[in-house]
């Protein structure tokens, strides 16, 4: 097999220094892939764990010549669930919660010449139900999949100066832009100030934040996704960056609550993309695997995808932000998952206007939800293409939504807070969030912009194609193409085109590919077979993108930056 995933995993945090650590590891009495997890096919492996096993990593690796310019960060893109890493014996931190980075220094741990070992113990307490979890299950089928454990995302090693840059945030209102650094390691009076370097010219930095403007600004859009490009120096540290011009607001257009992006009411026609591939599970063979992805969505005439309880490394967001792809990010959710409760009732419409502040009560779980969410936002907050955050889906660990809206608002009032997407339509939210599957949908008229954040779940099974070769998981099943395309065609122009004149505001058709036995996708879970014609679909979309502009041209022109996202 080739090399995969040795490309710089932080396109938008880039430095020059960075040394790989993907590759063959040690796994207990076997040997692994990283950064593939042990249940999948890519990692060498294929095997399944219980949930009270213990895992171990190991590997050794050199500092090359010259590589160390002060201190040493050992990078860990996800590790599921509990961490605890170890260099040349010495503890170097421990992270809990599989789906977000983590850094440690481990400058005092490392030897210059000669061999250093790492280990990584890994505990993946699944059924716990503490740490977030997603789609995975021990039993997995139907619309629960295989679980992953330990390192699914890349490992990398990258020197920095002894004062350098820890992070830093990139927020946008119109043509202003706004940069805020977090310096790391030791400082003194010397290097108190950044200096931001845009298009020739030099922003220093007060109070470690600075604010400049563009000039005859490009606004950032799926239909033109220009970034602009910029550097961060602090000390001797460098940083390349880059920054898009995206506005978002709800306003009023013609008595309807509507999204606006960029001044003008804009449709955002999705797909639920739940990030699982046929080798990898949770990590595709390559990075190109993941353009394809979106590349195909376009081709198929759509604007947004639904992240869906996954948080992906952030060579999915680059390539969102460059191609040109709005994103729906939902938090993972952890808590108990009740079928009744959260399947039956909402599908069927039944008590979605009860009370949520009883649900999921231990408080652990919900600490640590609120921290993942905190993690996630954190880590995805400066990439342009994320529109919107879905907080819980369909009741799952839903717990107190008033009180989680609010706390993700402070985070963010820059983008639309989905607080229950599906399901309870009594807490407060920026959008009023249904999911349809068993009847048209009917759109009521809401002080809130409708958005239908799940429908359809056509399935047509190709021979050959599928994860099991026996089961088959959906909403309705159809026979061949013909079928297939007429009905999700049929779906699409009656659920969707039919009722954008009502206040339908974005729509999330289920899915983009197939899942294991979930076979309701465009393309299969092998990415081999895409089921339908691109240029029908596409025609489609452009269909929905003129009737969003006829409601548009109701609106007067405003410039981006007028106004912002407000509270539901």
């Amino acid at each position: 097999m080739t090399r995969t995933w040795e490309d710089y995993p932080r396109p938008q945090f880039r430095r020059d220094s960075f040394l790989s650590l993907n590759g063959i590891w040690d796994f207990c009495d076997a040997k692994i892939r990283v950064p593939f997890c042990p249940e999948s096919r890519l990692s060498g492996l294929g095997i399944r764990l219980e949930d009270d096993d213990i895992v171990f990593y190991h590997r050794t690796f050199e500092i090359p010549e010259g590589f160390m310019k002060g201190r040493l960060l050992l990078h860990f893109g996800a590790v599921d669930q509990v961490a605890d890493v170890f260099v040349n014996g010495h503890f170097a931190g421990r992270h809990e919660g599989g789906y977000t980075h983590f850094t440690l220094d481990v400058t005092k741990a490392v030897r210059l010449s000669g061999e250093n070992h790492l280990i990584v113990r890994v505990e993946d307490r699944l059924d716990d139900r503490v740490y977030p979890y997603g789609k995975q299950r021990h039993k997995r089928g139907g619309m629960w999949y295989t679980p992953v454990t330990g390192i699914w995302q890349s490992v990398w090693l990258e020197s920095v100066p002894g004062r350098y840059i820890r992070d830093f945030s990139v927020t946008t209102k119109g043509n202003r832009v706004t940069v805020h650094v977090k310096p790391g390691g030791h400082r003194d009076q010397r290097d108190r100030e950044s200096v931001v370097c845009f298009e020739g010219q030099r922003f220093v930095t007060e109070g470690q934040r600075v604010t400049f403007t563009v000039e005859d600004p490009v606004f950032w859009s799926p239909e033109n996704p220009h970034i602009y490009g910029f550097k961060l120096f602090y000390g001797e540290d460098e940083v390349s960056s880059y920054f898009a011009l995206r506005d978002l607001e709800i306003r009023e257009i013609g008595g309807i609550p509507r999204l606006l992006m960029n001044g003008k009411p804009y449709f955002f026609h999705g797909l639920l993309d739940q990030g699982y591939y046929e080798g990898g599970i949770y990590t595709p063979e390559t990075p190109e695997r993941i353009r394809e992805d979106i590349l195909l969505a376009k081709s198929l005439g759509f604007n947004m995808l639904r992240k869906h309880i996954k948080v992906e490394p952030d060579i999915f967001y680059y390539l969102c932000d460059t191609l040109g792809m709005c994103v729906f990010q939902d938090m993972v959710n952890n808590g108990e998952y009740n079928y009744v409760r959260d399947t039956v009732l909402p599908n069927f419409q039944i008590r979605k206007d009860r009370s949520d502040r009883m649900m999921n009560p231990d408080p652990e779980t919900r600490r640590v939800f609120l921290r993942a969410c905190r993690e996630t936002w954190n880590q995805l907050r400066n990439f342009p293409c994320i529109v919107y955050w879905t907080v819980f889906n369909e009741g799952w660990g839903q717990f107190r939504g008033d009180y989680c809206y609010a706390y993700m608002k402070k985070l963010d009032r820059t983008r639309f807070v989905d607080t229950a997407s599906g399901w309870y339509n009594s807490v407060e939210s920026d959008v009023f969030s249904d999911h349809v599957y068993f009847r048209p949908v009917a759109v009521v008229r809401t002080p809130k912009p409708y958005v239908l954040s799940e429908y359809g779940g056509y399935v047509w099974k190709i021979a050959g194609h599928g994860f099991s070769g026996k089961e088959s998981y959906g909403y309705r099943d159809f026979r061949n193409r013909t079928e297939y395309e007429d009905a999700l065609d049929a779906c699409i122009r009656r659920d969707v085109l039919d009722n954008i004149d009502k206040g339908l505001c974005a729509a999330v058709l289920t899915q983009l590919s197939d899942v294991e036995d979930e076979l309701n996708g465009f393309v299969t879970y092998d990415r081999a077979v895409v089921k339908v014609r691109a240029e029908r679909f596409r025609a489609l979309g452009d269909e929905i993108r003129g009737k969003m502009e006829q409601a548009a041209a109701q609106t007067t022109e405003r410039r981006p930056g007028d106004g912002e996202v407000h509270e539901g």
